[in-house]
Protein backbone atom coordinates (compact mmCIF):
# COMPACT_ATOMS: atom_id res chain seq x y z
CA UNK A 1 0.00 0.00 0.00
CA UNK A 2 0.94 3.10 -1.19
CA UNK A 3 1.35 5.94 1.77
CA UNK A 4 -1.30 8.55 1.45
CA UNK A 5 -0.22 12.13 2.16
CA UNK A 6 -2.58 14.96 1.99
CA UNK A 7 -0.43 17.77 3.77
CA UNK A 8 -2.18 18.33 6.99
CA UNK A 9 0.41 16.65 9.57
CA UNK A 10 -2.52 15.57 12.55
CA UNK A 11 -4.12 13.36 9.90
CA UNK A 12 -1.10 12.11 7.57
CA UNK A 13 0.02 10.54 11.01
CA UNK A 14 -2.91 8.72 11.94
CA UNK A 15 -2.81 7.10 8.15
CA UNK A 16 0.16 6.44 8.30
CA UNK A 17 -0.94 4.34 11.45
CA UNK A 18 -3.64 2.94 9.84
CA UNK A 19 -1.48 1.82 6.58
CA UNK A 20 0.77 -0.06 9.08
CA UNK A 21 -2.02 -1.41 11.09
CA UNK A 22 -3.42 -2.41 7.84
CA UNK A 23 0.16 -3.97 5.94
CA UNK A 24 -0.01 -6.09 9.75
CA UNK A 25 -2.81 -7.12 8.98
CA UNK A 26 -2.33 -8.28 5.74
CA UNK A 27 0.75 -10.47 6.89
CA UNK A 28 -1.65 -11.77 9.90
CA UNK A 29 -2.12 -15.45 10.25
CA UNK A 30 -5.03 -16.46 11.23
CA UNK A 31 -4.05 -17.17 15.03
CA UNK A 32 -3.10 -13.08 15.34
CA UNK A 33 -6.16 -12.14 13.21
CA UNK A 34 -8.83 -11.57 15.91
CA UNK A 35 -6.46 -9.02 18.43
CA UNK A 36 -4.84 -7.20 14.69
CA UNK A 37 -8.70 -6.66 13.99
CA UNK A 38 -9.59 -5.16 17.45
CA UNK A 39 -6.23 -3.13 16.87
CA UNK A 40 -7.85 -1.71 13.78
CA UNK A 41 -11.15 -1.24 15.08
CA UNK A 42 -9.74 0.40 17.90
CA UNK A 43 -7.94 2.55 15.61
CA UNK A 44 -10.88 3.77 13.93
CA UNK A 45 -13.30 4.30 16.30
CA UNK A 46 -9.96 6.76 17.64
CA UNK A 47 -9.54 7.99 13.97
CA UNK A 48 -12.87 8.88 13.13
CA UNK A 49 -13.69 10.35 16.16
CA UNK A 50 -10.92 12.67 15.53
CA UNK A 51 -12.28 13.82 11.97
CA UNK A 52 -15.75 14.12 13.40
CA UNK A 53 -14.63 16.51 16.26
CA UNK A 54 -13.00 18.35 13.93
CA UNK A 55 -15.82 18.42 11.61
CA UNK A 56 -18.39 19.36 14.19
CA UNK A 57 -16.12 21.96 15.54
CA UNK A 58 -15.36 23.93 12.18
CA UNK A 59 -18.68 23.27 10.64
CA UNK A 60 -17.02 21.12 7.69
CA UNK A 61 -19.39 21.57 4.77
CA UNK A 62 -18.78 18.21 3.90
CA UNK A 63 -19.39 16.50 7.23
CA UNK A 64 -22.46 14.80 6.86
CA UNK A 65 -21.44 12.33 3.79
CA UNK A 66 -18.11 12.04 5.74
CA UNK A 67 -19.26 10.86 9.12
CA UNK A 68 -21.54 8.78 7.37
CA UNK A 69 -18.91 6.71 5.86
CA UNK A 70 -17.53 6.80 8.91
CA UNK A 71 -20.16 4.85 10.45
CA UNK A 72 -20.51 3.04 7.86
CA UNK A 73 -17.14 1.29 8.19
CA UNK A 74 -16.61 0.94 12.12
CA UNK A 75 -20.85 -0.91 11.78
CA UNK A 76 -18.79 -3.20 9.60
CA UNK A 77 -15.89 -3.61 11.79
CA UNK A 78 -17.71 -4.95 14.57
CA UNK A 79 -19.47 -7.34 12.55
CA UNK A 80 -16.37 -8.57 11.06
CA UNK A 81 -14.66 -8.85 14.01
CA UNK A 82 -18.01 -10.61 15.96
CA UNK A 83 -17.60 -13.14 12.42
CA UNK A 84 -13.46 -13.63 13.34
CA UNK A 85 -14.72 -14.59 16.99
CA UNK A 86 -16.93 -17.29 15.65
CA UNK A 87 -13.73 -18.41 13.53
CA UNK A 88 -14.35 -16.98 9.80
CA UNK A 89 -10.98 -16.06 9.24
CA UNK A 90 -12.01 -16.03 5.83
CA UNK A 91 -14.31 -12.65 6.51
CA UNK A 92 -11.55 -10.86 8.40
CA UNK A 93 -9.01 -11.33 5.35
CA UNK A 94 -11.66 -10.27 3.39
CA UNK A 95 -12.30 -6.95 5.45
CA UNK A 96 -9.08 -6.20 5.39
CA UNK A 97 -8.62 -6.58 1.77
CA UNK A 98 -11.36 -4.40 1.21
CA UNK A 99 -10.09 -1.69 3.78
CA UNK A 100 -6.81 -1.74 2.07
CA UNK A 101 -9.18 -0.89 -1.27
CA UNK A 102 -11.27 1.04 0.25
CA UNK A 103 -9.06 3.61 1.92
CA UNK A 104 -7.36 5.58 -1.27
CA UNK A 105 -10.49 6.91 -2.51
CA UNK A 106 -11.88 7.68 1.25
CA UNK A 107 -8.51 9.76 1.88
CA UNK A 108 -8.08 11.02 -1.93
CA UNK A 109 -11.78 12.54 -1.96
CA UNK A 110 -13.14 13.21 1.82
CA UNK A 111 -9.89 13.06 3.56
CA UNK A 112 -8.44 15.60 1.13
CA UNK A 113 -10.83 17.51 1.97
CA UNK A 114 -10.80 18.09 5.10
CA UNK A 115 -7.08 18.72 5.30
CA UNK A 116 -7.72 21.61 2.67
CA UNK A 117 -10.75 23.25 5.26
CA UNK A 118 -8.38 22.31 8.08
CA UNK A 119 -5.13 23.92 6.52
CA UNK A 120 -6.93 27.24 5.16
CA UNK A 121 -8.43 27.71 8.56
CA UNK A 122 -5.39 26.95 10.29
CA UNK A 123 -2.44 28.14 8.59
CA UNK A 124 -4.89 30.42 5.79
CA UNK A 125 -3.84 28.49 2.79
CA UNK A 126 -3.53 24.81 0.87
CA UNK A 127 -1.52 21.88 1.94
CA UNK A 128 1.26 21.38 0.23
CA UNK A 129 2.84 17.96 0.15
CA UNK A 130 6.20 16.92 -1.81
CA UNK A 131 6.83 13.71 -3.44
CA UNK A 132 10.89 12.24 -3.68
CA UNK A 133 11.68 11.36 -6.80
CA UNK A 134 11.30 7.75 -7.45
CA UNK A 135 14.35 5.95 -8.94
CA UNK A 136 12.65 5.59 -12.34
CA UNK A 137 12.37 9.53 -12.18
CA UNK A 138 15.59 10.85 -12.02
CA UNK A 139 17.43 12.56 -15.01
CA UNK A 140 18.27 9.50 -17.31
CA UNK A 141 19.99 12.44 -19.67
CA UNK A 142 23.47 12.57 -18.57
CA UNK A 143 24.41 15.14 -20.94
CA UNK A 144 22.52 17.87 -18.98
CA UNK A 145 24.25 19.15 -16.16
CA UNK A 146 22.96 18.17 -12.90
CA UNK A 147 20.97 20.71 -10.72
CA UNK A 148 22.59 23.40 -8.19
CA UNK A 149 20.59 24.21 -5.08
CA UNK A 150 22.65 26.30 -3.55
CA UNK A 151 20.11 28.00 -0.97
CA UNK A 152 19.88 31.09 -2.85
CA UNK A 153 17.39 32.78 -4.56
CA UNK A 154 18.06 33.83 -7.71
Amino acid sequence: MKSILLGYAPIDVVHAEFEELLRSAKESEESQLLGTLRKVHKHLVEHFAQEDKWMQETDFPAAGCHMDEHSRVLASAVQVVEQVQLGRFDIGFGFVDALVNWFPGHADYLDSALAVWMCKRRFGARPVVVHPRTPSETRQDSSLPAPVCTGQIA
